[in-house]
Parts: structure tokens; sequence; C-alpha cells
């Protein structure tokens, strides 16, 4: 069973930044998708952004212009960077991993067998 553990989230003030990590424990492919997805208080699991295969990234609508996914595969890391934070940007950010995956499943919550135990991210206002 392949682990995620994440790291850097915490507490910061409206338009501040934050960068999340997450450590894959083990490799599942030559060339994984790695992302996160996030989960506000009395809302939907929403998609964040992901590195498909290593070869592009997919960001909602939302994040764009505001947060970076990267990777390091020597590390098998994948990377948030978060910048301009909003309040509603607050919420449980959850890593996730998948070998395999489809171009048109990267949206997809069901499309990732592996989860992160989830990271809390608060912006202040």
């Amino acid at each position: 069973q392949v682990q995620l553990v994440e790291s850097g989230g915490g507490l910061v003030q409206t338009g501040g930044s934050l960068r999340l990590s997450c450590t894959a424990s083990r490799r599942t492919s030559s060339s994984p998708s790695m992302g996160w997805f996030r989960q506000a208080p009395g809302q939907e699991r929403e998609f964040v952004a992901t590195s498909f295969r290593g070869i592009s990234t997919y960001y909602a609508d939302s994040v764009k212009g505001r947060f970076t996914i990267s990777r390091d595969n020597a590390k098998n890391t994948v990377y948030l960077q978060m910048n301009s934070l909003k309040p509603e940007d607050t919420a449980v950010y959850d890593c996730v991993l998948a070998g395999g995956l489809i171009q048109s499943s990267v949206r997809d919550v069901d499309a990732y067998p592996y989860w992160g135990q989830g990271t809390q991210v608060t912006v202040s206002s």
C-alpha cells in the first residue's frame, strides 16, 4: 500500500502564501499522477490541481493564476504553491495519487486510489 505524507498546512492571513508538500512512500509507476483535492465545511469535495503523469498540469478555475503544482520525481513528491490566499481557500487539503490515470478523469475523485490523511489550511480575514 502506498502511503502519502502531507506537510505545510497551517494558518495564514488573507493574501499570504503557503506551500503544501506530499511524499509517496513508494513509486507506483514511472510516471504517476499526483494532485490535490479539498473540502470545506458544508461543501462538496473539490478538485484543486493535478500533475498528470508528469506531462501536464490541470487546475480548478477557482485557483488558476494563484496556485502552482509542481513535482520532484526523485523524491516522489508533489508540491502545491498557494499564493494570494483567500478565506474561501480554507479547507482540508487531500493529496492524491494514481497510476495509469486517463486524461479525461483527472478531475474525478474516484479515479485516485491513494489518498493522504489531509492537512488543514486556514486563511484568516
